[in-house]
């Protein structure tokens, strides 16, 4: 088989719908383009006169602000659309919202969106490139490939490796799109947390499930530990932040049990005192600060590919 040069699509929605080609590309030219944004003057003209937007109905910190800082790598042109002040309010649906955006001339449209599914909502009504910035409980695409890139520059592979996926699985975006693109590369992958916390028949994306991390941890590659997100949770699912501490946080004492090379990831923000101690979030196994720059690179070759850039081989 051939191995593809460039993502022949127009949009980027999800890990579910990535060849193996198409997610080894992307890291290769993220890969690149790292080098690239460690130059004294990290901006190349690729994108010039370019027109990309940012429509995020969502909070976020490192998402939008390193979509930013892509595109200005690229030397694309950058809006950011801040929906408390935009006509959504007056209740504009998103349909309306992006055909609107389109016909000023944009390029690309980066959504962030609380249903699942609304970035392809978009993709289908509109020209334009579509990057999903998560959405809902279904896919957190970019997150998903930085962490992958950011294993593969720690360890050279993921294929046979064990990764574990600690915490609210339920209402994570980034463990599906971990879990698609992870399983695609032959990575051995277990999810790990409460009962009220993994969807049912989740073994059918691939993965293993397991209730104790103290007996999982021991010969982990990888553990990446989730947030726990309250926003999106109806009702209380475990009885204490404490007990959940105690049963799925990492801290100093657990992380005696794990081999001395594992690697310890998180995709922000962290709830310290909860998903792991500060110990160990300011520890030697951790590689959160490193996935922040990896995103950076991640999200610049999408946009590279995604709007005209040519990948030599």
């Amino acid at each position: 088989m051939n191995k593809v040069k460039s993502l022949n699509r127009k949009d980027l929605l999800g890990l579910k719908d990535l060849s193996v080609d198409e997610i080894k590309l992307i890291l290769k030219t993220a890969h690149s383009m790292k080098e690239v944004i460690a130059r004294p003057i990290p901006k190349v003209p690729t994108l010039l006169g370019k027109h990309i937007v940012t429509l995020f109905y969502e909070p976020s910190t490192r998402t939008r602000t390193s979509f930013n800082t892509a595109a200005k790598v690229l030397s694309a042109n950058v809006t950011n659309v801040a929906i408390a002040s935009s006509s959504v309010v007056k209740g504009e649906n998103l349909i309306d919202t992006v055909k609107n955006l389109e016909v000023m001339g944009l390029d690309c449209i980066i959504i962030r969106h609380s249903m699942g599914g609304a970035p392809h909502l978009a993709a289908k009504n509109c020209n334009a490139a579509v990057i999903n910035a998560g959405d809902g409980f279904n896919e957190h695409p970019t997150q998903g490939l930085l962490d992958i890139f950011t294993m593969v520059e720690k360890k050279k592979t993921v294929k046979d490796k064990k990764v574990l996926i600690v915490g609210d699985i339920s209402h994570s975006r980034v463990a599906r799109s971990n879990i698609w693109g992870l399983k695609k590369l032959g990575a051995e992958v277990v999810v790990v947390g409460p009962p009220t916390m993994i969807p049912a028949e989740i073994e059918k994306m691939g993965v293993r499930v397991s209730f104790n991390l103290d007996q999982e941890i021991k010969d982990a590659d990888f553990i990446n530990m989730l947030r726990i997100q309250r926003e999106r949770q109806e009702q209380c699912l475990f009885p204490s932040v404490e007990e959940y501490s105690q049963l799925y946080g990492l801290n100093a004492e657990r992380m005696k049990q794990a081999k001395k090379d594992v690697i310890v990831m998180h995709p922000g923000p962290i709830n310290r005192g909860v998903e792991m101690t500060s110990e160990v979030a300011d520890g030697p196994y951790n590689v959160i600060l490193e996935q922040v720059t990896n995103g950076v690179a991640v999200r610049t070759a999408l946009l590279f590919l995604l709007l005209g850039g040519k990948n030599s081989d």
